[in-house]
């Protein structure tokens, strides 16, 4: 039976597209290159946000119009673990709908159509064709942010072994990977299930020690108050860490954070940014932030933005708040409208893209290590102007898929790591030539 996967959502639902690749390939399936010829189509979706919800929806809605007679439809994921029956009464055309986690029972569905009776086994993913890949260390989640529905989609949380991961870590390395993107819902809590502290600053010394031909190690969704001074120090002294993190911090008022359910001690971010920097000095640090959340006033939403002057992240995302019904902040006084959560995203973004500008300036003149990605001179939609940089690539500063680009003038191939000193900034992306 051949199989298309459409991924929607954050890197942790690729990994579990590419885990749910694998195990269908291992029990003989084959991938399609195209929905069209495919016998099953799976659609991965997202339940976070009533944006990634429409797209989810829109997206089903979409293939449901292109299917043809004898192709199956089959959502799962998010979405379709927290509005299964929703999906199922108003979308006929999905033939099956599964829920998280349910790639055995997905895979148990497919054996039986095709006739086949074949014990489960483990499976390690296969690897994208990509130099980068992203290794979930765990699910779920224990916070109760008010404004999450994430704990209601995926649980608890849940801590891979660290023997586990590591083994995952060795094998996309024995495949080409230069870059793991280490991902959670929170890293910083991994193993406080299993009863151990600090576990993520022991798991990143395991994975280097068992892949020390690994160049690049990434830090993504990081809470500030479980940023150890263990972390920092393992982070400093290994050189395949990229002096990189991203800290979801969600909002700089004390006031609004508690609201959030989030850790409201702004000291407290301020000294653990500071310590990081302290050990860390190039380090590039990535937020992201709420506007419009429910009772937001004009001062606290200018403490957001002096916030931003001061401390000078590197890469911020912004989101207007977005009312999640089954969560706390549903049912919070004052919610804002919508012309006024517009009006504080356009001006945070605009506010951000100023030091942004100032921030890439900066970068004139380093040197940097170059993961290369593409090569605008094979690349049907490369634009003129660019041609004089045709190297596509990302440095340690620019994580995959949500930060800026470095355009190098060289010669190189696709997963190369290459040096290119920095020529030129603009407000997201840099020009370098190769060294």
């Amino acid at each position: 039976m051949r199989f298309y996967i459409e991924t929607l959502g954050c890197p942790k639902n690729a990994v579990d597209s590419e885990v749910l690749e694998s195990l269908l390939q291992s029990h003989g399936h084959q991938p399609a290159s195209a929905s069209q010829e495919a016998d099953v189509v799976l659609v991965n979706t997202c339940g976070f946000i009533d944006a990634a919800k429409e797209e989810s929806i829109s997206t089903i809605l979409a293939f449901a119009a292109r299917k043809r007679n004898g192709q199956r439809l089959m959502a799962f994921g998010c979405l379709a673990e927290r509005f299964r029956e929703e999906l199922v009464r108003s979308i006929p055309e999905l033939d099956q709908v599964l829920g998280v986690g349910q790639g055995q029972e997905l895979l148990r569905i497919l054996d039986r159509q095709e006739g086949a009776c074949k014990e489960t086994s483990p499976v390690l993913r296969r690897p994208q064709q990509s130099a980068s890949a992203y290794l979930k260390i765990a699910d779920g989640c224990d916070a109760r942010c008010a404004f999450c529905s994430i704990p209601l989609i995926k649980g608890p949380a849940r801590s891979r072994e660290p023997e586990e991961v590591v083994s995952e870590a060795c094998y996309l390395v024995a495949h080409g990977v230069k870059e793991i993107v280490l991902v959670a819902q929170d890293l910083t809590a991994y193993g406080l299930d299993l009863g151990r502290r600090d576990a993520l600053a022991d798991l990143i010394e395991r994975v280097l020690e068992a892949a020390p031909e690994l160049r690049w190690l990434r830090l993504m969704y990081a809470y500030p108050n479980r940023v150890t001074p263990r972390l920092i120090q393992v982070m400093s002294a290994y050189p395949q860490v990229c002096h990189y993190l991203d800290l979801p911090l969600q909002h700089a008022h004390p006031a609004v954070l508690r609201r959030m359910n989030r850790p409201h001690d702004a000291a407290g971010t301020r000294e653990v940014i500071i310590a990081l920097r302290e050990a860390m000095p190039d380090i590039a640090l990535r937020s992201g932030f709420i506007v419009g959340y429910p009772g937001e006033s004009r001062h606290e939403f200018q403490t957001l933005l002096d916030f931003l002057e001061e401390m000078e992240l590197d890469r911020v995302g912004f989101f207007t708040y977005s009312r999640e019904s089954g969560t706390c902040a549903a049912g919070l006084p004052q919610q804002l409208s919508a012309r006024v959560k517009r009006a504080r995203f356009s001006r945070a973004m605009s506010h951000q893209e100023r030091i942004a500008r100032r921030i890439s300036a900066r970068q004139v003149g380093r040197v940097l290590d170059l993961l290369v990605e593409g090569d605008l001179r094979t690349s049907p939609n490369g634009r003129a102007g660019e041609m004089s940089h045709p190297l596509v690539c990302r440095s340690y500063r620019d994580a995959p898929e949500v930060d800026g680009l470095v355009f190098c003038a060289g010669e190189a191939h696709v997963g190369d790591m290459i040096r290119g000193r920095v020529v030129a900034a603009m407000d997201h992306d840099l020009l370098a030539v190769q060294e």
